[in-house]
């Protein structure tokens, strides 16, 4: 019995250094074994591996993911010396457990110092470049300088890559800054970007209406010119219509005048050839208008206009005309 009893120690001793001395390493880990303080070893690669158990080794595990860091937010002066608040964000990797173990120790305190040389590094640049550079609002010009507006009419912001380049500025300033540290921080950095980029709440009411101010003098120069180019258009357009109009003119009146001209000689062959038969036909022309109106009309028996009513055969020819005598108060 007393041999059973201390087989069943022995197992469970066994059991229990055995339990103490593995440690699973996972596929997203690195971990470093440290004992009495003093790094023993390094495990990046996943996988099944025996330490000093007891607590004699110590395993600690850090990701070897990308890790977030959230920079509080800060405000910054920029070139004209407005004030700017700024929040970021970067992206850091531990390449080097063993020197982060010794210097950083834990990924908080990694968030809290690369914070503070992003936001150090931040600083530096936003000082060297305007409020447009870095939060935008130019209107977008084309070659002759006028704004450049969209199928909705609305005036474009210029899409630059100044932010872009001023957060690569960034990250080439906070990864020169961690390389110089000695001990290293075992970090490295690998991206950097800003989450909103705006002026201080107690300040932005009036810089929103300095930038109103100066979209309204765009407005009303793009007026301005619209209006005197409708003028030109305007005037040129009168001007063609007058021009088009006075031509139409003299080419009807042109016209007018050669059918006229026309007329005249046709009627003038006419009257050459029988001159006789002419006024045979201006007189039944004649007859035609005053006999059938209700009009009394006096006239002397030698007028011209009777004369073939009394006298039906012509005596300029030898040709004759039968015509319907009318007599006087038919």
């Amino acid at each position: 019995m007393r041999n059973l009893i201390i087989a069943g120690v022995v197992i469970i001793l066994a059991l229990i250094t055995l339990t103490t001395s593995l440690y699973v390493v996972d596929e997203t880990e690195q971990v470093v074994v440290t004992r009495f303080g003093d790094v023993k070893s390094v495990r990046t690669e996943p996988g099944l591996y025996f330490k000093a158990p007891f607590g004699v080794d110590t395993v600690t595990s850090y990701d070897k993911r990308l890790l977030r860091i959230d920079a509080p937010p800060e405000r910054f002066l920029d070139r004209d010396i407005n004030i700017l608040e700024i929040d970021v964000y970067g992206r850091f990797r531990i390449n080097d457990p063993r020197a982060f173990l010794q210097t950083l120790n834990t990924e908080d305190n990694a968030s809290r110092v690369l914070a503070q040389r992003i936001n150090s590094s931040l600083r530096a640049e936003v000082a060297e470049r305007s409020r447009e550079e870095i939060i935008g609002g130019n209107v977008e010009l084309d070659e002759s300088g006028e704004p450049v507006t969209d199928d909705e009419g609305n005036s474009r912001v210029q899409a630059t890559n100044s932010r872009t380049e001023m957060l690569d500025d960034v990250i080439s300033a906070v990864q020169t800054n961690l390389a110089q540290e000695s001990p290293s921080f075992g970090v490295e950095m690998v991206d950097i970007r800003i989450k909103r980029a705006d002026f201080p709440v107690e300040v932005a009411g009036r810089i929103f209406e300095r930038m109103r101010s100066d979209r309204e003098k765009i407005s009303r120069r793009l007026r301005a010119e619209g209006e005197q180019e409708a003028r030109t258009r305007r005037a040129s357009a009168d001007r063609r219509v007058e021009v088009i109009l006075a031509l139409a003119d003299r080419d009807a009146a042109r016209l007018i005048g050669d059918g006229e001209a026309q007329a005249i000689s046709i009627l003038a062959e006419s009257l050459n050839k029988d001159p006789e038969f002419f006024s045979f036909q201006r007189s039944l022309e004649a007859y035609k208008t005053f006999l059938n109106q209700n009009t009394t009309v006096i006239l002397s028996s030698d007028s011209d206009i009777f004369k073939f009513l009394q006298s039906p055969q012509s005596s300029s020819s030898g040709d004759s005309a039968s015509l319907i005598t009318v007599e006087p108060g038919s």
